[in-house]
């Protein structure tokens, strides 16, 4: 009865500790642990095999490898062959090293251990022995801890114990449930970076059209609509440019100076713009169509009429063609 109630006490308490939702597996972490054992009891004669309930506490040094202080009593064993089937009492006290294997935050560890025991154990006294006999042993074991919760596990392995006294050995079958607490963590996720919005491609400006103007400026002598030799250079430049922008067009301007009647150097201004014109069209192949031709007498000055310099700036035929670059 104080077994069972005893069981009941630690079942809760485990429960209870699980509720603090602390994870400790890994290196600092504690485990406690309730055990119960088949004893299969082969080192020591006349006794049968018992069933052992025990209790442990570990300390994990690093993640995987843990030290383990262990007791366990030794009930409901009696000895056997005619020596009257006597009560066997006795306990044992351990120290034991577990290495487990995966990682930390696996739902499964298996494990390997091994370390020494103590254990006092009642002699049976049809053999002529009284008191406990006190025994040393080596152990070793293996299983695998099943983590419930992130406090919670079950444990079920085997153990064997090699008696130093006598080299016989024990078999326990082992059944468990522990609590962890007070270590590490899981490896925490990998953050999920945050979105970041994409900034808006820059919107490249329209490019502003380079625009590109040719101008074209004859000069004449007094009285004459001729187009003199040195001018033909500047008319072939106009008309290059017309071609290389075959979309333009152009008016070829006439002017006169301020000599003679109104009416005749009207006549004068055009027939300079429609000699310009010509050399445009028959010499140099600009289309007929791209030029037209216009005079304005001595309508507009450029310069002053009242000296010779500036009649001869004044007597002239002008033209400008513009075009957006390519």
């Amino acid at each position: 009865m104080k077994l069972k109630n005893t069981l009941g006490i630690a079942i809760g308490s485990i429960v209870a500790v699980t509720s603090f939702g602390v994870l400790a597996q890994g290196q600092g972490a504690v485990e406690g642990e309730l055990f119960y054992q088949k004893h299969f009891n082969r080192s020591v004669d006349d006794v049968e095999d018992g069933y052992n309930p025990g209790a442990s506490i570990g300390y994990f040094l690093t993640d995987d490898v843990e030290v383990i202080l262990g007791y366990d009593k030794t009930n409901y064993t009696r000895s056997n062959n005619n020596t009257n089937w006597q009560k066997i009492r006795g306990d044992e006290a351990s120290l034991t090293g577990m290495y487990h294997f995966g990682t930390v935050g696996d739902a499964i560890r298996p494990y390997v251990s091994g370390g020494f025991a103590h254990q006092s154990l009642t002699n049976v006294q049809a053999d002529g022995h009284s008191g406990r006999d006190q025994s040393t042993f080596a152990t070793v074991g293996g299983g695998a801890k099943w983590y419930i919760t992130d406090n919670l596990y079950a444990r079920a392995g085997v153990d064997a114990s090699y008696k130093l006294d006598n080299g016989k050995w024990d078999y326990a079958p082992t059944i468990g449930l522990g609590v962890n607490f007070g270590g590490g963590s899981k490896p925490a996720p990998a953050p999920v970076p945050e979105a970041v919005a994409a900034e808006p491609a820059p919107v490249a400006e329209p490019a502003v059209a380079e625009v590109v103007r040719v101008e074209l400026d004859v000069k004449f002598d007094f009285n004459k609509a001729v187009v003199k030799p040195n001018s033909y250079s500047d008319i072939k430049n106009l008309a290059d440019f017309m071609k290389q922008y075959p979309q333009t067009r152009t008016t070829v301007e006439g002017h006169t100076d301020s000599v003679g009647p109104d009416a005749y150097n009207q006549k004068l201004s055009e027939k300079r713009a429609s000699a310009v014109k010509q050399v445009l069209v028959n010499q140099y192949g600009v289309g007929a169509n791209r030029v037209n031709s216009v005079g304005y007498g001595k309508s507009r000055p450029v310069a002053d009429n009242a000296t010779d310099a500036g009649r001869a700036i004044n007597r002239r035929v002008e033209a400008q063609v513009e075009a957006q670059a390519k």
